[in-house]
């Protein structure tokens, strides 16, 4: 809707204005009168119509005054100038300060009403630019954040190449020479209860409340941008862009940066966290390797000294091999675990896991990172085993701990005491679960062999295993299974390691020794040079290829 402002020294003139125009065909919701320029003016001022419509000849502040004062303080007014006077001094003017029509008294309806609907259009057309230019600016604003997101996880995980995509250095700053970069990583140990009590469990709510507390921490030439991991449930990645100073006060400046984050996320939100922080580097597609080291910097924390939130900066990484320590398999103990649940006794499969626990606290030290590789391999062990049970698949989370939630699982551990209970409730987890669904006795079926691969393909299967088990010959084991399932018995186990590796390649904090060792191989270079054989790509080149995208 629209205002509108006659000005003229004669009422019967605004009168017949006021009878003749078109003003609910055109939108005007109010129509307002001045009897000369000034109080016109002093109109404008306070009520700021839309539209004007302006005699020439009137007494003190005449027509020719107004447009001039119009021009120099409402250029974008629109104004319709009318006039008794047929003169070129009046046209002049109004043509120069941007008036849509000029009119001749007395006016006519036709005539005014033309110049009425010609204003109008100029108006609607004006405000449809304005609102495209506020809705390009809208989408712009709320889709930079994500753009420069997508910027450094393609830095980061090493596919951005600075030659196809110069445009996009400036939204980083990383067309400046003179700045530097570093990443920073904070993981959330307690985030499931935040969610809970705090969040009503909005997971993405939690992670950009986060991100603006992080984000407002910013200093002169020390700025950051951070954003929640996609590939990590936990983790919110921080990189830090700084300009000038002394380069030598960055890892300190880092610290005290990193130490008020955290110190934050615990007093705004209760959150525990704890944040790594890589080295800083001059060129932004070094921030990779910034963020490997930031990860492994909050992965080298040790969980048995873990006590609130905490601060590690790269150098606990760069030392990594000299505190490396021989590292304890859960493979050993599952069997008793598995004897134990099905015979009914879970407080004895409980003891036999806060056992295992002790003897990790017993190393002297146990980081994030071994909790992590740990609990995953507790899961792939205890999935193969409630699988040999006949727990359904539907029932058996990934091996990872977001799986573990999709099954009702919470994963919070603050410290080691919690971590030994996540181990407990996974254990119960699939105590229950095989107890609810244990196979029942059947006839011999050569299926049994597969089952028995799928769930033991880390172990050395010879096929006379299967002959003195089921009493018959090699020769008619292989046959019958090569018949039920288009390979020798041999090829599958081969096929089921190789299906397993890549899911284990999938994520990159397992290291390909690890890998090698959980798959059964006991030499890293006979699982690679099988996977080479198998694939016809190195595990290397393969998990380059899945993190890249390239699948």
């Amino acid at each position: 809707m629209y205002k509108v402002l006659i000005i003229d020294d004669e009422e019967p003139t605004r009168e017949a204005i006021r009878i003749l125009g078109d003003w609910k065909g055109i939108g005007a919701e109010e129509v307002l009168e001045a009897g000369d320029g000034q109080s016109g003016l002093d109109l404008l001022r306070e009520q700021k119509p839309d539209l004007v419509l302006v005699d020439m000849k009137m007494p003190g502040m005449d027509g020719l005054a107004f447009l001039r004062q119009v021009e120099e303080d409402y250029p974008n007014l629109l104004t319709i100038v009318i006039s008794g006077f047929n003169d070129f001094e009046y046209t002049r003017q109004a043509i120069r300060s941007g008036a849509v029509d000029y009119l001749l008294k007395p006016v006519n309806r036709q005539d005014l009403n033309q110049a009425l609907r010609k204003a109008i259009g100029v108006l609607e057309e004006r405000r449809r630019s304005e609102s495209d230019f506020i809705n390009r600016n809208i989408t712009l604003n709320m889709s930079l954040p994500k753009l420069k997101e997508d910027i450094y996880l393609s830095v980061i995980e090493g596919s951005f190449k600075v030659k196809n995509n110069e445009a996009f250095l400036g939204l980083i700053q990383a067309d400046d020479p003179g700045n530097r970069f570093g990443a920073a990583v904070v993981r959330l140990m307690n985030m499931e209860e935040v969610l809970e009590e705090r969040f009503k469990g909005e997971r993405d709510l939690l992670m950009f409340a986060i991100s603006n507390v992080i984000d407002e921490f910013a200093e002169e030439g020390f700025r950051s941008f951070s954003f929640a991991n996609p590939r990590k449930n936990r983790e919110i990645i921080v990189i830090r862009t700084v300009t000038g100073g002394n380069r030598e006060d960055v890892p300190f400046r880092s610290i005290h940066f990193m130490n008020k984050v955290v110190a934050a996320l615990k007093e705004l939100f209760g959150v525990v966290s704890v944040a790594g922080i890589g080295t800083q580097c001059s060129d932004v597609t070094e921030l990779a390797e910034s963020y490997a080291l930031a990860v492994e910097a909050a992965g080298s924390v040790d969980l048995l000294k873990l006590s609130g939130s905490t601060v590690a900066y790269q150098q606990a990484a760069a030392n990594r091999s000299d505190q490396e320590k021989e590292s304890h398999s859960i493979a050993g103990r599952v069997s008793q675990i598995r004897a134990a649940v099905e015979s009914g006794h879970e407080n004895q499969a409980r003891a036999i896991v806060l056992d295992f626990a002790k003897s990790l606290a017993d190393l002297g030290s146990f980081s994030l990172k071994d909790a992590d590789r740990t609990t995953m391999e507790f899961i792939v062990r205890l999935n193969d085993m409630a699988s040999e049970c006949g727990v359904p698949p539907e029932k058996l989370p990934w091996a990872r701990q977001g799986g573990l939630r999709e099954v009702g699982l919470k994963t919070d551990y603050v410290n080691f005491q919690q971590y030994e209970d996540l181990l407990c409730r996974i254990m119960g987890y699939y105590a229950l679960q095989i107890r609810s669904g244990a196979a029942v006795e059947r006839a011999f079926d050569i299926g049994e062999i597969k089952e028995y691969i799928d769930q033991h393909y880390f172990e050395d299967i010879k096929i006379s295993i299967f002959a003195e088990r089921y009493y018959l010959s090699r020769e008619y084991l292989m046959k019958l299974f090569k018949q039920q399932y288009g390979s020798g018995i041999h090829e599958y186990v081969q096929k089921v390691r190789m299906d397993k590796a890549k899911e284990l390649l999938n994520d990159s904090d397992l290291k390909i020794q690890d890998i090698s060792e959980m798959l059964g191989y006991k030499d890293k270079n006979y699982f690679s040079k099988a996977f080479r054989n198998y694939f016809a790509l190195s595990p290397s080149e393969y998990r380059h290829k899945w993190s890249t995208g390239q699948k």
